[in-house]
Formats: C-alpha cells, structure tokens, sequence
C-alpha cells in the first residue's frame, strides 16, 4: 500500500532540492514555475523556511538560496552517516564475491556523493572517494537514482542545456531530452551503466536502493576496466549490484525494486 502523500511537506523538500540543485540563488517566480506551485503558496512556503533558517532571502535582487540549516543539516548527515552505517558490510561482501571496486553513493543536488568505497584488491585507483562528488547524469550511480525521480523533479534538475558537464570525450547525454531518453531505458532493466564518462577505460554498473516510501535513497555500484569484462561478467556484475541494492533496500524496510536478483549468498 502507498503511503498517503502530504502535500505541504511533499512541496517543501522539493522547493529545498530545487535550490540545492541551482548554482545560484533564483527567484520566487521561477520556483513557482518550475515546480508547478501557486505562487501565492510558494511565498508562504519561502517565508516559512527563511524564519527557521533553511533558506535565505537576498531581498534588494529578489533571490532566494539555502539557508545555514540546511548546510548543517548536510553536515548532520555525513557526521551520522547511518545509510553508510548500513550498507558498508553489504558494499564489502559484494566487493569481495565479485572482485571489483564497488561503491555506495546519494544525490546531491545535480551531483553524487560518494558515502561508501570499497577498493578491489589489485584494481586501478578510482575518482570515486567518499565525500567525492561528480555529476549525476554521468555516473552509473546517478542515473540509477535519476532514472527513478518524478519528472517534475528531474526538470528542476536537469531542465536546461547548462545543467549539462563533461569529464571525458565519452559521449553521454547532453540535453534534457537524451537524459530522459537514456533514464528510460534503465527504468526498463533495473540497471544503469556507464562506459568511460567519468573515467577513460573505466566503466560502471549501479542499482537504486529504496527507502520505506520506495523512495530513492541511493544506489549501489561497481566501477571495472572494460578492456577486461566479457557478456558473462557483465551479467554478474549487474545480478551483484541488484543483489547489494535489494539487501540494503531490505535493511532500510525499504521496498524492492521487483526486478529478478540472483539467489542470496554473501551478501546476506
């Protein structure tokens, strides 16, 4: 059964992700528009998170941006770290079956943040470090946690051309419409990958993990040379990570994806 959806806070966390998704403050007027709010509303719910400090008004240029509650809020969650807490055995026991380097990673605005990394013995150092942040669209990890968003909250994402980096000459989606093209297809199969966009020769595997609401919390992932993995490891690697997702789903009394996994084994 679907949990009842209440408004007022549904339209809170969604104002607050639009803001930290910007890279500048923006206007009451563009907030209403890109999240499909009366404006009348989107004032109220401005002055409300203004007075407890979650957002800050720039009134002589009419802009509003995060406020310093929500930067300790982020601050409270890397301290308390408890999706780290859960998901380092499982990212560890999936690291050590499969032989790759395998990570844990939440959205961040338009980015990742990496919360766990556990290095394969033998394997290339990798750009994924905890704390690390990269572009969503650009990783397995956040295509997987993307591809699962309202659409609403994917425009406020990545809505415009701007929103859009490169970090190597791997082609990868560039505008609103290939991201939600190439998202489609990993709602399709339960996985994302990605081949040589955040690093040359390295490719990537991820799955979503769910919390209670079958929201999007975060998505498991291993990284591994391409050059390397043949048709059988790369149906490994996807069964690894879909495994990995739906335990630390199931440790969160999240929902599962309801995508077939392979049968329990160390990762259990």
């Amino acid at each position: 059964m679907t949990p009842p959806k209440v408004p007022a806070a549904d339209a809170t966390l969604r104002l607050l992700t639009f803001l930290a998704s910007r890279r500048s403050p923006v206007a009451a007027v563009r907030l209403a528009e890109e999240l499909d709010l009366p404006r009348s509303r989107t004032y109220d719910l401005l002055a409300t998170l203004v007075e407890h400090g979650y957002v800050m008004h720039l009134g002589e240029e009419r802009l509003y941006g995060l406020g310093p509650a929500a930067h300790e809020l982020s601050g409270a969650y890397l301290r308390q770290e408890p999706l780290a807490r859960i998901g380092r055995r499982v990212i560890e026991a999936m690291v050590d079956e499969i032989g790759e380097s395998g990570h844990l990673a939440v959205l961040h605005g338009r980015d990742v943040l990496y919360v766990v990394e556990e290095r394969a013995r033998n394997r290339p150092s990798l750009v994924t470090d905890v704390g690390v942040r990269l572009s969503a669209h650009l990783t397995a990890s956040g295509r997987a946690i993307l591809a699962e968003l309202p659409p609403a909250q994917l425009r406020a994402l990545f809505g415009h051309q701007g929103d859009f980096t490169s970090r190597t000459e791997a082609p990868g989606p560039e505008t609103p419409r290939a991201l939600r093209e190439l998202l489609a297809g990993v709602r399709a199969d339960g996985i994302a990958h990605e081949s040589g966009a955040v690093t040359d020769e390295l490719g990537s595997v991820a799955a979503v993990v769910r919390d209670h609401t079958g929201w999007p919390a975060a998505a498991v992932a291993l990284t591994f040379v391409e050059a390397r993995v043949d048709d059988e490891l790369r149906e490994r690697l996807d069964a690894a990570v879909r495994l990995a997702a739906d335990e630390i789903t199931r440790r969160l009394l999240g929902r599962r994806s309801g995508h077939p996994s392979t049968e329990p084994s160390a990762l259990q």
